[in-house]
C-alpha cells in the first residue's frame, strides 16, 4: 500500500485516492472512551486503574460529584492501583467522605500506596475485594532537592504525612497507631484474606450479585 503525507492528510493509493486526516483514529478512539464513560456513569460506576494523579483526582471528583447530582443511590468505585502521588490520593479519600451517597469500594489487581487511602475512604461496611487482590501499605516516600534548608523543610513535611497517613490507616482498620508505625515502616503486603484481618476490607466476593444493591 503507497500513501504520500499532504497537509495532515495520508493520500492512499488503491486503485483510487482515500483521504484520511491524521489524528482520526484517535478522535475514534477517544469517542469510543466517551461512549463506556457514559454508560459506566448510568450505572453509577466508577473505575480507578493505574498511577494517582492530580488529572485522575480531578477526574474522579468530578465523577463523584455529578453522580451526587444524578441521585443518592450507592456509587460503585473500583480500584486498581499501584499508588502515586499521595495529596491526589488525599482528594479522592476526603471526596469520598464528602459526597452524600454510600461510596462502595471494590479492589481488584492490586490497591497499593495512595491507593490504600483512597480504599480507606470508604466507611469498612461498604469496603470490598476480589479474591486474588493484594494490598500494600507502607511509608510515603519524598525526593527534594535543593539548600540544606529546604531539604529540612522537607524532610519535616515527610514526616508529617507519614504520620496523617498511619492515622488514616490506624482510624479505619482499628488497628493501633504503634502497629500501623511498624508495619508502614517497610512494604508490608496482604492478600485479600489477611486484609480482612488487618481491617482493611470487610468482605471478600466473588461476583456482582454480591454487592448491595441499596
Amino acid at each position: 500500500m503507497l500513501y504520500l503525507l499532504v497537509n495532515n492528510y495520508k493520500i492512499y493509493q488503491e486503485g483510487k485516492y482515500h483521504m484520511i486526516r491524521q489524528g482520526e483514529n484517535q478522535e475514534n478512539k477517544k469517542d469510543k472512551s466517551s461512549e463506556v464513560m457514559e454508560k459506566l456513569l448510568k450505572t453509577r460506576t466508577i473505575f480507578i486503574s493505574g498511577e494517582i494523579n492530580q488529572e485522575l483526582a480531578e477526574k474522579v471528583s468530578t465523577q463523584l460529584l455529578l453522580l451526587q447530582e444524578m441521585g443518592e443511590e450507592p456509587i460503585k468505585l473500583f480500584i486498581n492501583s499501584q499508588g502515586g502521588h499521595v495529596e491526589a490520593g488525599d482528594t479522592i479519600h476526603d471526596m469520598i467522605k464528602f459526597v452524600k451517597p454510600k461510596v462502595l469500594v471494590i479492589g481488584t489487581g492490586w490497591v497499593a500506596s495512595a491507593g490504600i487511602t483512597i480504599y480507606l475512604g470508604a466507611d469498612k461496611e461498604n469496603r470490598y475485594s476480589l479474591p486474588n487482590t493484594r494490598y500494600l501499605i507502607h511509608q510515603p516516600m519524598g525526593e527534594c532537592r535543593g539548600q540544606s534548608t529546604d531539604l529540612s523543610i522537607e524532610a519535616e513535611q515527610i514526616i508529617k504525612v507519614r504520620k496523617r497517613v498511619n492515622s488514616i490507616i490506624s482510624e479505619a482498620t482499628g488497628q493501633p497507631i504503634e502497629r500501623v508505625e511498624q508495619d508502614t515502616d517497610r512494604n508490608y503486603w496482604m492478600n485479600a484474606s489477611e486484609a480482612v484481618e488487618y481491617g482493611v476490607v470487610n468482605k471478600i466476593i466473588s461476583s456482582y450479585d454480591e454487592l448491595p444493591t441499596v
